[in-house]
């Protein structure tokens, strides 16, 4: 059966305030620290504390079974700790647990990587001095901002000491390849986890969305979906922004029943009255791993 990667990315810009063209020279304060706060303070409320009271609760109930892997990047630790620090630590007993994996990125959520190689990683050791700050963890898979990844980056990585680099896994990029198998840098020792994006955005994009010809998405559509990978890939890989559980789908959506019944309960999706077990699995802990001598996936972010 193929393993099920779960990766979500959480991050909080620092926001700028309206500075009007009287305040050159004049006003410093640059940032809109009222509704850093206000934002910060909701999302935590709606999604954070609720997403990781759960994830413990099915962490517990599975002996460590279920595992899942985060990118927090360092503004938002920042805005945590000072505007939620109950939300912080509901991520660090996540983290206690042995059964949740912190990724490096960029501290600031930037695209030092595509500009300037020496910012690129005072940006990463910084991030991954936080983590071991906050998480008591040494990341070794690297997150780039939106997944941005080509071979040049993926060397940067490499120097850093990673040991895999998640990519998109978009069908412009990766063409006749399947995203659901471990990839590899075409001359360095540095895997690559690529995006399954056509089940990560059923969740993070279409749950909700009536008109979409598959609404309703129930556990057993998307246990079906999920188990077609069997025997044509060793791992789903399923990226997507945290805020998907509570934010961006309300929770009146049924998106936290989903998450419970369908990607959490004790390890397994079920289908009508069988159980069919499905391994989860942290980044750290890939699977097949295959050999591509010239790989080179083309950069990709949705907001450029």
């Amino acid at each position: 059966m193929p393993s099920i990667c779960f990766y979500f990315q959480v991050h909080q810009p620092y926001r700028i305030k309206k500075y009007r063209n009287d305040d050159i020279g004049v006003d410093h304060d640059y940032f809109d620290d009222k509704n850093n706060r206000a934002i910060l303070q909701k999302v935590a409320h709606k999604c954070y504390i609720p997403m990781n009271r759960l994830l413990l609760e099915k962490i517990r109930q599975t002996d460590g079974r279920f595992k899942v892997s985060f990118s927090i990047t360092g503004t938002a630790i920042e805005q945590l700790e000072e505007y939620c620090p109950e939300a912080l630590a509901s991520f660090v007993e996540l983290a206690e647990t042995g059964s949740v994996e912190f990724l490096a990125e960029t501290y600031y959520h930037s695209l030092a990587s595509l500009y300037s190689p020496s910012e690129f990683k005072r940006q990463v050791e910084m991030h991954t001095a936080m983590i071991q700050r906050y998480f008591g963890q040494t990341p070794t898979i690297f997150r780039n901002t939106e997944l941005v990844y080509n071979n040049q980056i993926g060397d940067l990585v490499s120097d850093l000491g990673f040991k895999a680099v998640l990519a998109e896994g978009a069908d412009d990029i990766l063409t006749w390849r399947s995203p659901n198998f471990v990839y590899q840098h075409p001359h360095r020792n540095l895997k690559i986890l690529t995006k399954n994006y056509k089940l990560s955005d059923d969740i993070a994009f279409r749950f909700s969305n009536q008109q979409w010809n598959e609404w309703p998405l129930t556990t057993e559509k998307f246990a079906q979906w999920v188990h077609r990978v069997n025997g044509n890939g060793d791992v789903v890989n399923l990226f997507m922004d945290y805020e998907t559980f509570g934010e961006h789908q309300w929770a009146d959506t049924g998106i936290l029943i989903l998450c419970e019944h369908c990607l959490i309960r004790y390890g397994v999706i079920q289908i009508g009255l069988s159980k069919l077990p499905l391994k989860f699995s942290t980044q750290s802990r890939p699977l097949r791993l295959c050999l591509l001598s010239e790989l080179f996936l083309g950069l990709i972010w949705s907001e450029i």
